[in-house]
């Protein structure tokens, strides 16, 4: 297994530089079900990020991307189920993919409620503003 930085997806989703796309790509393509591509939450977290912020992609569109790189049996997605679980409920409310990703872990962790001064996210249900 080998790990993915959020630059290297950026590059292989939007294709902004062509040279490192390529590059991208083509490291994409080697991997297999044998040696996968291992993505750790914090990039999954800064993906949403950087697609949101510097490049304007919906929540739709970044939902969907998150759903795809979980079924790629290319790849491995740590927490793979929040990821899942934080896509569907970012692709519907105005919560911050972050703060969704913290209320899944916490709820896989039987933590609840969690607590918080972010009054945007104490809009979720099992949030709790302090």
């Amino acid at each position: 297994m080998i790990a993915l930085d959020t630059n290297v997806l950026v590059r292989y989703l939007v294709r902004d530089d062509i040279e490192q796309a390529d590059t991208a790509r083509a490291l994409m393509e080697s991997l297999t079900e044998d040696r996968p591509g291992y993505i750790c939450r914090e990039v999954a977290v800064e993906l949403v990020w950087v697609l949101e912020r510097a490049y304007g992609y919906s929540r739709d569109q970044i939902a969907t991307i998150l759903e795809e790189l979980v079924v790629t049996e290319e790849l491995v997605i740590e927490a793979a189920g929040d990821v899942v679980h934080a896509a569907s409920r970012y692709r519907m409310g105005s919560a911050g993919f972050s703060d969704l990703m913290i209320l899944a872990a916490a709820e896989r962790s039987g933590a609840n409620p969690l607590y918080t001064f972010d009054r945007k996210a104490s809009q979720l249900e099992g949030v709790v503003l302090l």
